[in-house]
């Protein structure tokens, strides 16, 4: 696991890189654009190659984040060119750079056929890959439930993937404040991340996760509200995050980054807590004890 947190792009890519460093960190997730619009960002900026250069150097990996308006299930003749559009760039950016893939939203549909928005979703990736030719993947995160029930399963994350026209080309990011607040992630300290991770492993989703967005939960479990909180911080706990990390089957994935999208202090960065999840992930898991 590479670990890092969410970075500023104000002063550039280059810039977002070299400051993961500075940090300890071996990750970093970056808006390619302004988080707000689905506006294109053309010509990509030059310092994307620098970016993605410098990472190879210092053995960092990259995720980008799609802006907040961008929603695949969206419905033809409603922003759906737009979104098309923005996702398209987005990738472009990405691939420059260099990163794993683009972490986007599974999609919310507030129709009256829910298949439809699957549906939706489905036409929407197949027409943003239509004729791609790099190598950042495009990655579904699963949603917390807030707003829509979509997405909230990993049985609908692996079918809608399966069903597009390449799937190799699609992957998941898994949030664990979103798995909590959903329900996903089991009720169990002690079993909870075991019984999820091999859930994971029945359903094929393991083997295309390609992302984590490691973050507590300010509410509780099944309460569908996406409010994160520090590690072990929220209700989700520090021991939860422990036996998760420790894990043999995660610790031992090559080149998954695992990015923090907790809340700082004004005038603060993630650099202590980064250090905190990384002495986590040493944890022994057959010693670690509750309490």
């Amino acid at each position: 696991m590479k670990f890092g947190c969410h970075l500023s792009i104000r002063r550039g890519y280059l810039e977002a890189a070299k400051t993961a460093v500075r940090l300890g960190a071996e990750s970093f997730q970056y808006f390619p654009k302004n988080p707000r619009s689905l506006s294109i960002k053309t010509p990509i900026p030059a310092d994307a190659q620098a970016c993605a250069a410098y990472c190879r150097e210092h053995g960092i990996l990259s995720i980008a984040h799609t802006p907040y308006p961008t929603n695949l299930a969206v419905e033809p003749g409603d922003l759906r060119d737009a979104t098309i559009a923005s996702l398209q760039n987005d990738l472009s950016i990405a691939d420059a750079c260099g990163s794993v893939g683009i972490i986007v939203h599974f999609g919310k549909y507030r129709g009256k056929d829910p298949l439809q928005g699957y549906k939706n979703i489905i036409q929407c990736i197949n027409d943003v890959l239509a004729g791609y030719a790099g190598s950042t993947l495009l990655l579904l995160e699963n949603q917390a439930g807030e707003g829509s029930a979509m997405g909230m399963t990993l049985e609908e994350l692996v079918q809608v993937r399966s069903l597009c026209q390449q799937p190799g080309l699609v992957g998941f990011c898994l949030d664990t404040c979103h798995a909590f607040a959903s329900g996903l992630w089991p009720s169990g300290v002690t079993d909870g991340w075991g019984q999820l991770q091999l859930e994971m492993e029945r359903t094929g989703y393991w083997q295309a996760l390609h992302a984590i967005h490691l973050n507590d939960s300010v509410y509780p479990r099944g309460g569908c509200k996406d409010r994160h909180a520090r590690i072990g911080k929220g209700t989700m706990g520090e021991e939860r995050f422990a036996r998760m990390l420790a894990s043999r089957p995660l610790r031992t994935r090559e080149g998954l980054p695992v990015v923090l999208e907790t809340p700082v202090a004004p005038g603060t960065t993630h650099e202590a807590e980064i250090r905190y999840i990384q002495e986590l992930s040493r944890l022994d898991e057959n010693r670690f004890v509750s309490g």
